[in-house]
This record gives C-alpha cells, structure tokens and sequence, in this order.
C-alpha cells in the first residue's frame, strides 16, 4: 500500500490520471477519489465502499468550468455565496444526457468546489473528481488514513496521508426548491 504525504506529489494525479483509485483527506473527511469522466473508475469505488447503486456521488470541482452538467441560474447565484468551501449544492440533470455512471437514475447530483487550495490545484490538473466518504456503506467515515487502510487495504491504489481530521463532518447539502428556497438537506 503506497502512501504519499501531500495531494501536490506527481503519483496522486499520475494514478487518477491512469483510472486509478486514491484515499486522501478532502476539505470534510477522508474521501475515495476517482476521475468522474472515467466510468470504470467509478465504478470501481463503489465496488470498493459497497455502494448502493442508486446513490450518486458528488463530483468535486475545481471551477465552474469544469461543471459536467449546465450549472442553472439559481444554483449559479447559490454557488458564488458558497464555494469554495465544505457545500455541495445539487444540481438538476437531464438524464438522457448526464452520465449515467455518476447520475445512476436521479434527477440531480451534487458539486462540490472544495475550500482546501491543494485539492482544487490538484482537480485543475485530473479534472472533476468523485469522492465519497472513505468507508464501507454503513460504517463511520475514516478521520485518519490508518483507518482507512483497515478499511480497504490493498484494494486502494494510493493513500495520501493528510493527518487527522478533528470534528470532520460530511459536506453540507443544499438544493434549490421548486418554490426557489434553498433547501437544506443535510
């Protein structure tokens, strides 16, 4: 099991840039990350969490840019009071036309434009990123990467070790009503 010390080191987007699968500490929690445009990917981390299928994951970005569905006007006014920093907001998707490895059947799923510098610099380089909680369906999210080595062990291609992180919670979610209130949901 390879572990590196910082999201800067060329091995981080060398294994994501080559469809592999990384363990590092988001701007929330220790989170698995793979490149959103790469199906297989993403497939592969919920294999590895054992994910429900019809749970979309929240895809990381480090612009609005480098959004994989249009970003509508009222979340567009919603994403400038909040990003970057630790709020995902959910985006409405057509699913004839979103990916459906990342939408898997919902008519939204959630961005993210993460607070922490190195990860946006790091998602500038790889392209949006998924990154789920690292854990398995059901059990408590890994505050350190010991954890998340017991967690997944040799199935992870790369672990960043970011030190542990102190009262860690998931992103906020948040979605725009159809009344056009924002809507807290987690």
């Amino acid at each position: 099991m390879k572990t590196v010390s910082s999201l800067s080191d060329p091995s981080v987007a060398a294994v994501l840039d080559a469809g592999g699968i990384v363990v590092a500490r988001t701007d929330t929690i220790y989170g698995i990350l793979a490149r959103a445009d790469d199906e297989r990917a993403v497939q592969r981390v919920f294999a590895v969490k054992g994910r429900s299928d019809y749970k979309s994951p929240i895809v990381l970005i480090a612009s609005r840019e480098q959004m994989l569905v249009p970003l509508p006007a009222r979340e567009y006014e919603l994403s400038l009071s909040v990003w970057p920093g630790p709020v995902t907001i959910a985006i409405p998707v057509d699913t004839a036309t979103a990916p459906a490895w990342l939408h898997r059947g919902n008519s939204e799923f959630g961005h993210r434009m993460p607070g922490k510098d190195d990860l946006r610099e790091l998602i500038a380089v790889t392209g949006p990123l998924i990154a789920p909680s690292a854990n398995h369906e059901g059990e408590e999210p890994a505050m350190d990467i010991e954890r998340a080595r017991a967690y997944f062990g040799d199935e992870i291609d790369l672990y960043v070790d970011g030190g542990r992180v102190e009262g860690g919670t998931p992103s906020q979610l948040l979605r725009i009503n159809e009344s056009g209130e924002v809507e807290r949901l987690r």
